[in-house]
């Protein structure tokens, strides 16, 4: 398998709980330099999906929508997480922010709107697509692209990829 390789699984959630349950299993593999770059609607659990993730690797305090100020750092006690929501940047502004320290650094990173910078994101990373199906229900649909994030789509697709 080569870097450009990609996997994909859906994940059905059909309650909060299954949302955490995807977050949780994401966060047990998360290594330093992981990036997941999340995008849906507005509602469709994006910061719910965060702070699940946040709170799986050992990030105590309260995790919210870094909406207007673009990034949060935290430290987790297996991993620092980078919570970033660009929805208010332009690419080129998003450009300026130095993103690469923080894709390629010693933490784990988890970008809201991420297609919104799709051209400064790493090529290797898991795009998770929220869609919000009404009442709690959602399917997250994952891209890998690269060798650790096609691993990570197998795995969840070898356990049914639903949140049961």
């Amino acid at each position: 398998m080569n870097s450009n390789e990609k996997g994909q699984a859906v994940w059905m959630a059909d309650n909060e709980q299954d949302t955490v349950a995807l977050a949780e299993q994401l966060a047990a593999w998360a290594t330093p330099g992981t990036v997941l770059a999340l995008d849906g609607d507005l509602g469709a659990g994006k910061t719910r999906f965060s702070q699940a993730f946040a709170k799986a690797i050992g990030v105590n305090g309260v995790v919210n929508s870094p909406t207007f100020t673009i990034i949060k750092e935290y430290q987790g006690s297996q991993l620092p997480f980078y919570h970033m929501d660009v929805y208010r940047l332009s690419q080129t502004e998003a450009d300026e922010l130095g993103l690469d320290d923080y894709f390629y650094g010693d933490g784990v990173t988890i970008v809201e709107w991420a297609s919104l910078i799709a051209d400064l994101l790493p090529p290797e990373r898991l795009q998770l697509y929220i869609d919000h199906l009404g009442d709690e229900k959602r399917r997250i649909t994952l891209s890998g692209t690269g060798v650790l994030y096609v691993r990570w789509c197998t795995e969840l697709q070898a356990m049914g990829a639903s949140g049961k």
